[in-house]
This record gives structure tokens, sequence and C-alpha cells, in this order.
């Protein structure tokens, strides 16, 4: 069946290396726009923080080995989010446990009393693991504690009064994520309690109170809930509403860890979900523990570990080991009177663009072959087309070792999809299936990296 592209254009993105200033960046396997740390073991990312025209990315860390070990939490800052500047490890394992996942906010009220000079503090919310106590079979393993900067993140104080948020005992008892919430102007918590969350609020971010549980009969069970964020959010049609991300393990749609979200209403003490089925941040396997920075005004800014859990250690790679998803960034949609989060690459990727070649009114008639058409095919790349309807159709990405990736539209699921199948010949393609698209969508937008 014949179907006329009106437009294509691939802007080819530039292979720079996203921390150059060590050539350790340039190992075989290690990405270029991912953030990856400069040596050693990486997994959830945390207090994700934009402050003072920065941001901020720690994460689990052990300096030691390309293996899990002690936690610490490493630290790297970036004026785009994608060129990071490694900074000294923030915070380090003591007597009351390892560093474990957490938050950070910037107190501007100063609510903690923690500043200094008239200047609001950084304060770090984490978990602290009690390995003594796990090898005792203790219950009260995990507590929540916080640490303070007073210089911008390069410096990090333990508050001495550790822990402010004691186990009751339960097991599972982690990764605290805090926000602000501005109508009763005091902060809400929320934890990862085994397979629920449990929110808590404070005035200070020193003295916490119970408010509620969510999730115990909702959403996805398969394993431990880990690492939430609450968010509120606006909607593109202008609903005001609330994002609750829980990241499970094991339990995911493609095996192994993935993140779930919920869409609903949160009135500071009670989160009330829209709806009761399982929605999933990614499909895939590689992406876990996503978070988003606090303090980036109306964007929801999401960054994941780009891994799994079922394979994390044993990736091919020696001096290093896990990377991040590029950063994305999170909208709300209603489709069918239901809400969506919607993934897109944020837009300051837009400048590791370096040209783009024009293709103006292709006609295609089963498949299509672009390689011809088109150099430079062994970088990142953005495809952009349009045309007035939308059915069934594919796009094959593939190389001379016989991988092929394809990212597709079922007209019949009215899903879109992603693919990896093997194949002998070697050729960049776009098949479509019938005629492509529908009234009223008239573009598409692929990042693939």
């Amino acid at each position: 069946m014949n179907n006329k592209v009106k437009y294509l254009a691939i802007g080819l993105l530039a292979s720079t290396t996203a921390m150059a200033q060590k050539p350790v960046y340039k190992e075989q396997y290690r990405p270029q726009i991912h953030f990856s740390p400069p040596a050693h073991w990486m997994n959830d990312p945390n207090g994700l923080l934009y402050y003072k025209g920065t941001y901020h990315l720690f994460y689990q860390y052990y300096p030691k080995a390309s293996v899990w070990g002690p936690m610490h939490w490493g630290h790297a800052t970036s004026s785009d989010m994608i060129h990071w500047k490694n900074q000294p490890v923030a915070l380090y394992p003591d007597s009351l446990g390892l560093i474990f996942s957490g938050s950070a906010v910037v107190d501007f009220n100063n609510t903690s009393g923690l500043g200094k000079n008239g200047q609001p503090p950084l304060v770090a919310i984490f978990t602290h693991h009690d390995q003594t106590k796990e090898k005792d079979g203790k219950n009260d393993t995990e507590n929540e504690s916080i640490a303070y900067s007073n210089d911008d993140g390069k410096t990090w104080h333990k508050y001495a009064h550790n822990p402010v948020l004691k186990n009751p005992g339960i097991f599972d008892f982690r990764d605290p994520n805090v926000v602000w919430y501005t109508p009763e102007k005091k902060w809400v918590m929320s934890l990862a309690t085994k397979d629920r969350i449990t929110f808590y609020s404070s005035p200070n971010l020193k003295e916490w109170k119970k408010e509620s549980e969510f999730g115990e009969h909702l959403g996805a069970h398969g394993g431990v809930w880990e690492c939430p964020t609450l968010f509120p959010i606006t909607a593109t049609d202008g609903k005001k509403l609330w994002v609750l991300i829980v990241n499970i393990n094991p339990g995911g749609p493609s095996g192994g860890s993935a993140t779930q979200y919920f869409v609903g209403n949160f009135n500071g003490k009670i989160f009330k979900a829209l709806n009761n089925d399982t929605r999933w941040i990614d499909s895939g396997t590689d992406e876990y523990a996503g978070v988003t920075f606090h303090n980036t005004g109306d964007r929801n800014i999401f960054f994941g570990w780009m891994s799994n859990w079922e394979y994390a250690t044993t990736v091919p790679t020696e001096v290093w080991r896990s990377a991040n998803t590029v950063p994305r960034e999170l909208k709300l949609v209603n489709i069918d009177h239901n809400y969506y989060v919607t993934s897109e690459p944020v837009k300051e990727l837009n400048s590791l663009k370096t040209g783009s070649i024009d293709l103006r009114t292709i006609n295609i008639k089963g498949e299509k072959a672009l390689t011809r058409l088109i150099k430079h095919l062994d970088n990142q790349y953005e495809l952009t087309f349009s045309s007035k309807q939308l059915k069934s159709f594919s796009i094959t990405l593939s190389n001379k070792g016989g991988e092929q990736l394809i990212v597709g539209f079922d007209v019949a699921e009215n899903s879109w999809y992603i693919a990896i199948v093997p194949m002998r010949v070697c050729l960049a393609l776009i098949r479509v299936l019938q005629s492509a698209w529908s009234p009223g969508v008239s573009q598409m937008s692929q990042v693939l990296m």
C-alpha cells in the first residue's frame, strides 16, 4: 500500500564525551551521554536537586569495587544534565550504618534551623542501614537521618541527633523522599515500608508524625516496594493532580526491577489513586529506582538507574559498573478520561545535535531502505516525520552484527512497541505495513539513545 511521508529529518547527535575532563571515560562500553561514575559501583540516584543554576546528582556508591558494597552517597553536578562534573563523596557510612537511598531539599524557610548567615541550608534525608542489626536478625535495621550543607552542596554535615525517624519494627523501612506541602506549610515524606508507602509529615525535617499508608492492595506486588517520590503536577488539560512513583524489585513487567506510578489526589495526609490498574514508567528492563529532581519549578525531571537487579552485577565492564538513564521530563495527559504519565528526553539534549538531513516527500510502498539516502548512521540520531493518517507501521534499525531494533505502532492494539530480534541483512528501513498516521496526529519524534 502506498504511503507518502511528508517530511523526514534526521538530526545527528554529537558523540561527545559527557565528562571529557578525564580520559578514563573512553573505555569499551562507556556511555557518552548517560551519566556513569568515574570508577566502581553505582546504583540508585539519590538527592536529585536543582539549586542556583546547578543540578546535583547524588547516587548509591561503593568506592572500592565494581560490585555492590557498603553504600556511600556519590556526587556529581551539572548545569545542563548532560555534562557532569564529578565531586567528592558526599556521605560516608558511620556508626549508625550504611548510607542508603533518600532525597534532598532546599529548606528555603530554614524550618530546620540548620541554615547559616541568612542562607537556607540544603538538607539530605536518607536511610541509615545497620548491618550489625541485620546480621543479628533484628527488624529495626533501617532508620531515617538527615545531613545538611551550608555551602551549596560542596560539603555535608550529619545532624548530631540522628536518626530523626526511628524504625517501628519494619524490616524494609527506607528511601525517604521529601516534598514541601505549601497549603499546610509542612514537609511530607513518602517512605517505602515493605509492601506499601507510608506518609509522614514534619514542620522542621527533624520531628516526624505518621499520617497514612497507601498501596497495600493496589499496584504491582511481585517484590518489595522501594524509592518512592510524590509530586504535584498540572495535566495538559489544566487538571491539578499528584503523581506517586513507586519502584519495585522484583515484579517488573519484563522481569526484575521496575518503576510503577499512581495518579491521584493528595490532601497533605492521604493519597487517593484515581484508578486501580497497574501502570509503568517503562515496560523494559533497564530502568529502576527512578525519582524526580526537587526545586525545578513546573518541570518534573526524572532520572533512573539504567540497570536491573537481575543482572546489574554481571554487566561486562571493569573500571566502573552502571549508568543512569538520560534525564526525562514527565507530563500528565488525559486519554479517554484517564490520566497517564508521559516521558520524553529533556530539551537540553538538543544541544548535542550537530546537523540535520531533510528528505522531502518520500513515497513508501511496503519497505523503504534509508541507508543509501542517509550517511553517517553510526551515531545517535533523532527521527522526525509526519503524515496525515496513523496506521500500523514500524521502523527497523540494524547493524552488521545482525542485531535489529524495531520501533513501531500497532493500530489494532492502539499501542507503540519496541522489539529486538535477530536478522541476517543489514538495512535501516522504514516499514509501513499499511498507511501511516491518523487525523490529529501530525508528527512523531523519537530519540534513540
